[in-house]
């Protein structure tokens, strides 16, 4: 009985733990959304109240009393997926223009993805990094439209040297003409066709392990490899 009651404290005392981490979490990423854009919570918390009092409306014309329960979670639902991608926009913003971004919502994607910032760049910050997946090689420039292209031909027809006849993409991430904004990247980088499967992906990075390093670093300080941070998800029961 003591054990068991020792166990049943404890897996209390971790629940309330997670509770609280939860809780500070969702106030962080809010007082971020609010200094990146100070009408996102009050959308938030509009979503959540027009959906309920929509499906109380609802249940009350129709008398099917159901519908009145059925609001509240799907309120909840809808703020905060309306949460979420407030979120992610304003975590662009922060991040958006500084050297590695690109290299930070690289790290952050879903799925078998390998990412190497940095691969290559140049003493005007110029910069290039590579990710391997199903799609096969992308490489990403950050940096001047003018010296990016040399810059990722030449990484490009080095990675060609081992990658055989795996496909090769490249493209330019930032707000000049031709090149693509941050926040629209991942889903650009996600809409390409998966030509490979897991194990020609491990071999490919096998492979791309026995490319020497050319990379000159160039001077001043080096953008922090961070991951863009993940709004919270709600738990119903």
């Amino acid at each position: 009985m003591v054990n068991k009651s020792g166990a049943a404290a404890s897996k209390k005392a971790s629940a309330d733990a997670d509770s609280v981490g939860r809780i500070k979490q969702i106030r962080m990423v809010a007082k971020i959304i609010r200094r990146a854009n100070p009408k996102a919570m009050p959308i938030v918390f509009g979503i959540a109240i027009v959906t309920i009092a929509l499906f109380v409306v609802l249940g009350l014309v129709t008398g099917i009393t159901f519908l009145i329960g059925l609001g509240v979670p799907l309120g909840l639902i809808g703020a905060m997926i309306a949460f979420g991608r407030f979120a992610q926009a304003a975590q662009y913003s922060t991040i958006e223009g500084q050297p590695g971004a690109a290299a930070a919502v690289l790290q952050g994607m879903r799925g078998n993805w390998t990412v190497t910032p940095a691969i290559a760049a140049n003493k005007t910050m110029d910069v290039v990094h590579r990710a391997v997946g199903k799609p096969g090689v992308i490489l990403i420039g950050e940096g001047s439209p003018n010296r990016l292209p040399s810059l990722l031909a030449a990484e490009k027809k080095r990675v060609a040297r081992v990658a055989l006849d795996v496909p090769i993409y490249d493209l330019q991430v930032g707000n000049e003409p031709g090149q693509i904004v941050l926040r629209k990247m991942q889903r650009h980088i996600m809409k390409l066709p998966r030509n490979l499967k897991g194990p020609a992906i491990a071999d490919l990075n096998y492979r791309l392990k026995a490319l020497p390093q050319t990379l000159q670093m160039p001077k001043g300080p080096m953008p922090r490899q961070a991951r863009m941070p993940k709004a919270p998800r709600p738990k119903f029961r």
